[in-house]
């Protein structure tokens, strides 16, 4: 990372704003947690434009995702997957309704449990996850490249203990 002072951005304007007219209260970490939803969105916003570029959401490729990540034989129960995902029955009923209709994914019995069901990845769904997941690593790759690996490391250290702090 360049050691060059960066020029204000959105952030500073505001914390300016607030120093003005609030001189009594601390922007330092309004400034933090303005600058992390700002990166949020422009990287769920690149990540978005990055799935579209595949033919589904991002909601789609989280329950894609999911289910490769899972392992072979890639198969999750509903509620496995509705858990991981913190979605509502509903919305993956939605999801799931889609993907199986695009043929990614496929819904059978449970062999265990008579009222369950398991959804298995396809194997273009397999193939799928797995461009879907390389694009994605590219846009975090491209965001990340203004720091160092040894920056990108503790950042994501110190991220870490801050979700910790947050109870997450």
């Amino acid at each position: 990372m360049s050691q060059h002072p960066l020029p204000p951005d959105a952030v500073d304007a505001i914390a300016a704003q607030w120093n003005a007219v609030r001189p009594d209260l601390s922007t330092d970490a309004m400034e933090v947690f303005g600058r992390i939803f700002r990166i949020s969105r422009t990287v769920t916003d690149r990540l978005g434009q990055a799935h579209a570029a595949f033919g589904i959401g991002t909601g789609e490729f989280d329950v894609i995702g999911t289910l490769r990540r899972s392992g072979e034989p890639y198969t999750l129960s509903p509620r496995e997957l509705t858990a991981t995902l913190m979605l509502t029955t509903g919305g993956m009923t939605g999801r799931l309704d889609k993907l199986e209709r695009a043929g990614l994914v496929t819904r059978s019995p449970d062999p265990h449990d008579r009222r369950g069901l398991r959804i298995t990845l396809t194997p273009a769904g397999l193939d799928l996850a797995d461009r879907v997941i390389g694009a994605n690593t590219a846009v975090y790759g491209e965001v990340l490249a203004a720091l160092t690996p040894e920056e990108a490391a503790t950042l994501s250290a110190l991220l870490r203990r801050l979700l910790a702090s947050a109870g997450s």
